[in-house]
């Protein structure tokens, strides 16, 4: 079953987050062409401030914590925690998630837009950001269970 783990974290009676579809697949809406991937940042106010790096991948929304900001200069490496895929209704989501309930605080729409996958291997992902804030290439690297790295490169690279 499609985003097990999102359903089995939340009460959808108590939280305004979406609820995905049977397939997972719940559309967004967002004006784009269909085959263009989508990504989007979510600035997350719960037990501790963070930002959710979301990339749209197969009808879900591949996941990852940032607990120290999105890097916005080439060079910056960032800590990013792979967490539970999302339901593609997410891109466009913000709002309070009730305190108690799993992730309970604030989110709000920090970037959105379109990525292109350059390279993917099981370990990393190189992909082209282009949204209101967010533009170049950047580097997701696995290096230990759900750890990642969340890197800027350099505009030639």
């Amino acid at each position: 079953m499609p985003l097990k783990e999102y359903r089995a974290k939340r009460r959808f009676n108590s939280t305004p987050e979406p609820r995905p579809t049977r397939s997972g697949r719940a559309k967004a809406k967002m004006a784009t062409l269909p085959s263009a991937k989508r990504f989007v940042v979510q600035k997350h106010a719960a037990s501790h401030l963070h930002f959710d790096f979301r990339l749209e991948m197969n009808g879900v929304l591949k996941s990852w914590a940032v607990p120290k900001g999105i890097p916005l200069r080439a060079g910056t490496k960032k800590l990013a925690i792979h967490v539970e895929d999302h339901p593609v209704a997410y891109l466009n989501f913000q709002g309070t998630i009730p305190q108690g309930e799993y992730g309970g605080g604030k989110v709000e729409i920090w970037d959105k837009g379109t990525y292109r996958l350059l390279e993917k291997t099981p370990i990393s992902y190189k992909i082209t950001l282009a949204g209101k804030k967010l533009k170049g290439n950047y580097v997701l690297f696995k290096f230990k269970d759900k750890n990642w790295l969340l890197f800027k490169m350099k505009a030639n690279s």
